[in-house]
């Protein structure tokens, strides 16, 4: 690897080279590139490039693959939630058995803050600190005003499509107080949980509690977190005319553009960041030795989706704070180690 790729993993047409990290001494010859601290914290950098009340799109900057993986993780899996946890089902005619309908209603987002609620551990009873109750009723019956000759069912029948909106937010205790400002309630009204013919019956209790992602999926409170390398395009020889044209179609809308310098139409990168480094550009003889594909090592573009039950920057400032808890305990336990390591000396 040469020293100046030290922070570029580069696309080749069949192959990616430089993957691994070369942190650590006399990785190149007569280079010192120890890994330190100092250059971490003058390095590290995040900026919030899109915000909406579910979606957030920030760079992460000057850090290791291990931190942003860390990161995507505990987005995943590690922030509590609530969730719909356990279903009394007191009569269920329609089609769907009962264990697949309480899977499909344990995975209705639920809005509702988990800071205000107690963990529940199992052999806890249901109180109304630790738990959130909803009441599902519903019944189909033929519509007595359709057409003889109707076949929309929607039109033929009253209930028989479930949505999450008809789930029934049941106050226990002073939750009607505690809650009077922002009711629990299904994030989204929209959810189809399953369908209904004339004369069958749907009538369940479920629990909502904390929980966190890596129990099960329904208390991640992401629905996408993922990351990717900022693309590096670098044109190292004019490309233009005709080439310029074709080069610029080698790439999504938005990364190449063609301008005017002196007369001569040239290939210019605008926008490397919407790039998806398909490699379709090195597939053509005419490019080749003028252009090279390059990712940033340590530029990282993330993509939260919120459930919708926590904003995208309050679960990227809990996950932050997970990870700071993470490495106070890495610590604690280390220094343990050695303080017992020198005692048995």
């Amino acid at each position: 690897m040469a020293l100046e790729d030290r922070n570029r993993v580069v696309i080749l047409e069949d192959r990616v080279e430089n993957i691994s990290g070369a942190e650590f001494p006399l990785s190149f010859d007569k280079h010192e590139v120890s890994y330190s601290l100092e250059e971490l914290k003058n390095a590290l950098d995040i900026k919030i490039v899109h915000l909406t009340p579910t979606e957030i799109e920030f760079d992460l900057i000057g850090v290791d693959a291990s931190i942003a993986n860390a990161l995507r993780r505990i987005l995943l899996a590690e922030i509590p939630t609530m969730a719909i946890e356990t279903v009394y089902m007191i009569n269920n005619t329609g089609i769907v058995q009962d264990e697949v309908l309480a899977h499909r209603l344990g995975l209705v987002p639920i809005l509702a803050n988990p800071e205000d609620f107690n963990w529940k551990r199992a052999e806890d009873p249901p109180t109304d600190q630790n738990t959130i109750v909803f009441k599902l009723f519903v019944e189909c019956f033929k519509n007595q005003n359709a057409a003889a000759d109707e076949t929309d069912p929607n039109k033929k029948y009253i209930g028989s499509s479930v949505y999450s909106s008809q789930l029934v937010w049941d106050p226990k205790g002073d939750q009607a107080t505690r809650f009077a400002d922002a009711p629990v309630r299904p994030i989204h009204d929209d959810i189809l949980i399953t369908k209904l013919r004339p004369g069958q019956v749907i009538n369940c209790e479920m629990h909502c509690q904390k929980g966190v992602g890596k129990d099960h999926a329904k208390f991640s409170p992401v629905a996408t977190a993922s990351y990717r390398l900022l693309p590096d395009i670098q044109i190292l020889q004019d490309i233009t005319g005709d080439d310029a044209e074709l080069f610029r179609s080698c790439f999504p809308p938005g990364v190449v553009e063609i301008v005017n310098e002196g007369g001569v139409r040239k290939a210019k990168v605008v926008n490397a960041r919407k790039d998806t480094v398909s490699r379709e550009v090195l597939r053509h003889k005419e490019f080749e030795g003028k252009v090279r594909l390059t990712r940033v090592r340590d530029h990282f573009i993330f993509n939260v989706e919120s459930t919708g039950a926590i904003r995208p920057e309050v679960l990227v400032s809990k996950a932050l704070d997970v990870l700071i808890e993470k490495c106070d305990i890495s610590k604690a336990a280390l220094a343990k180690l050695i303080k017992d390591d020198m005692t048995d000396e």
